[in-house]
């Protein structure tokens, strides 16, 4: 039956019919009137052209878009594979808001899809500034971790607020991507970033069916949308490598969120005003030793050529705050940039490589200082990079301390918004994992089996963390009694139900047949359980979790915010709080 129904397929291919398998933008896409973006069809088997139709609300395309498609007789995949015929058409418009019907036939196959094309609510802007503050996997218990640590409780009730804690809880924001519930960093903030969801690795693309990963139907991202249509100045702040994911997100096109080196040409093409993180290597030309690149592109010296300030750690960070020069390039790891835990306590990880390197706080007052000098206002993103990078290894402690360092960076927000009152500060996550918290560990308990210390219900009790000094972080990490926090899924790995003092926790290696294993590196801890995962043996960590993440605002079109939103639907509310769809002044 399979192979009958092989040649059947194979027969209709051959004798031409065909079917629009594919319309991009997809069905349900929201787009922001005027904003370009590509559209493209794609059929399954080779057709003439002449048997393809395509209308618009039943006009053809170059009535509807402004320009006819362009017509591939038969795209290529691996290995010159045919994939069908397809259409393009680069850089297309629709500059009425309203429902748009669009209709693909061809050799008596068709595919409707159906896109809201919308625009801002009012010609003038109801936020001058936007500050898009992400904590890179946050979940809830990040937020009750890093109180617990920052403010302590007692007889059950907390001994401070957080800052998250005094904004207000606006959305409910499902992180899904095209093509999975289960999603990653990329498509997420791509989403918020464009008001199209995507699939996971893409970064302001509809992820198509050819192997290039930089050809693929391209969206208008917020940093290309400001640029288009304001005067405003753009700043992007991460403690990752600078063109990770979420960053990259702002200004990026790929399929394929690993591009790095293509990604930093798309940060030099659109050219924020403050850009602020790790990631170095991807900028220094090949030649250069700790270089990533395969070119000799040195973008360093074409971002200085093209006015910009350079820093390379916290003391040259604050020098070029006060050059007035208007454009900053800081770049303070070659890699991510090390966590606070490691950078000002512990002086692990690779602080001693770079010892002086600024912390989110330092990378988001000078942000603010700069990007403010703009009587036009500005559009800024900070990300709280490993929040997530330190879930994944289940390395907790180091994960809440970032929570709290983000915490600090929103009081800051909220600190400029009180002279700023024209400011939308918005604050989420891309995503959650799975972690709880459920109690505490308890190293006074009796008994060297560190599993028989876990305290739940009435045995848990309060963690004993204590600020004295009032920087909001714990004077101490391995305290006696701490938290109990861990993941629902892991891989295989020795839980040592302890802080990792010696630099970020490593849980699994690979062995002899390339599948990750238990870190045999902790195994002689005392009183370590090998604990046997509920992934599969390919991964190397924790995963993200499909949890919907909870989306906080203040300030001018707060109010859009409510509910059950997509991710793509929170780029609408910005455009709307910044009036993107009105042309520049």
């Amino acid at each position: 039956m399979r192979k009958l129904f092989a040649a059947l397929v194979a027969t209709t291919i051959l004798a031409g019919t065909a079917q629009a398998t594919t319309v991009y933008p997809l069905d349900r896409a929201t787009i922001l009137a005027g904003s370009p973006f590509d559209f493209k069809v794609e059929l399954e088997g080779v057709v003439k052209p002449e048997d393809v139709k395509v209308t618009i609300n039943g006009q053809d395309v170059k009535t509807a878009l402004g320009a006819d498609y362009e017509y591939v007789a038969d795209e290529k995949g691996k290995e010159d594979k045919s994939l069908g015929s397809a259409v393009i058409l680069r850089a297309a418009k629709i500059t009425t808001p309203g429902t748009y019907k669009v209709e693909v036939t061809a050799a008596g196959q068709t595919k409707t899809v159906n896109w809201d094309v919308y625009t801002t609510s009012a010609t003038t802007p109801k936020a001058k500034n936007v500050i898009f503050l992400i904590a890179d996997g946050l979940s809830v218990s990040h937020r009750t971790g890093a109180r617990l640590l920052s403010k302590g409780m007692t007889e059950g009730k907390a001994n401070g607020r957080l800052n998250l804690d005094d904004i207000e809880l606006r959305a409910f924001i499902g992180t899904s991507a095209t093509d999975s519930i289960a999603t990653d960093s990329a498509n997420t903030m791509s989403a918020y970033m464009t008001g199209h969801k995507s699939a996971i690795n893409s970064l302001g693309v509809y992820a198509d069916r050819t192997p290039a990963s930089l050809d693929d139907p391209k969206v208008e991202t917020m940093a290309e949308a400001i640029r288009r249509t304001s005067k405003k100045s753009i700043g992007v702040v991460s403690t990752a490598e600078i063109e990770d994911a979420t960053p990259a997100a702002v200004v990026s096109h790929t399929r394929k969120r690993g591009d790095k080196a293509d990604i930093v040409g798309m940060f030099y093409d659109v050219k924020p005003d403050v850009i602020l993180g790790g990631g170095s290597a991807y900028f220094l030309g090949k030649d250069v030793d700790g270089s990533k690149r395969k070119d000799d592109k040195d973008y360093i010296a074409l971002f200085k050529d093209a006015g910009y300030t350079l820093a390379t750690d916290k003391t040259e960070l604050e020098t070029a705050a006060g050059t007035n020069s208007g454009k900053i390039l800081g770049l303070f790891n070659t890699g991510n940039m090390d966590t606070i835990l490691d950078r000002n306590f512990l002086k692990k990880g690779t602080v001693s490589k770079f010892p002086n390197q600024p912390g989110l706080t330092d990378m988001t007052k000078v942000a603010l200082a700069e990007l403010s000098k703009n009587p036009e206002g500005f559009f800024l993103m900070v990300e709280a990079a490993s929040v997530d990078k330190m879930s994944h290894p289940m390395d907790w402690d180091r994960a809440l301390y970032e929570t709290i360092e983000f915490d600090q960076v929103i009081g800051m927000a909220r600190e400029f918004a009180k002279t700023n009152p024209d400011t939308l500060i918005v604050v989420t996550g891309d995503h959650t994992h799975g972690v709880s918290i459920i109690g505490t560990i308890d190293d006074e308990k009796p008994g060297d089996d560190m599993r028989e210390k876990v305290g739940v219900y009435a045995g848990a009790g309060f963690p004993n963390y204590e600020d004295k000094d009032g920087d909001g972080f714990p004077d101490k990490v391995d305290v006696s009694r701490r938290l109990a926090m861990f993941s629902s899924n892991f891989p295989d790995y020795y839980e040592t139900f302890r802080p990792k003092m010696d630099g970020p926790f490593e849980p699994t290696v690979k062995n002899e047949t390339e599948e990750y294993v238990a870190n045999p590196a902790y195994k002689d801890v005392p009183g370590a359980v090998l604990r046997t995962g509920n992934l599969p043996k390919d991964s190397d960590s924790a995963v993200h979790a499909v949890d919907d993440v909870v989306l906080q605002a203040t300030g001018p079109g707060a109010d859009g915010f409510k509910g059950y939103m997509e991710q793509s639907d929170v780029y609408r509310v910005l455009v709307d709080a910044l009036a993107l769809g009105t042309p520049a002044k």
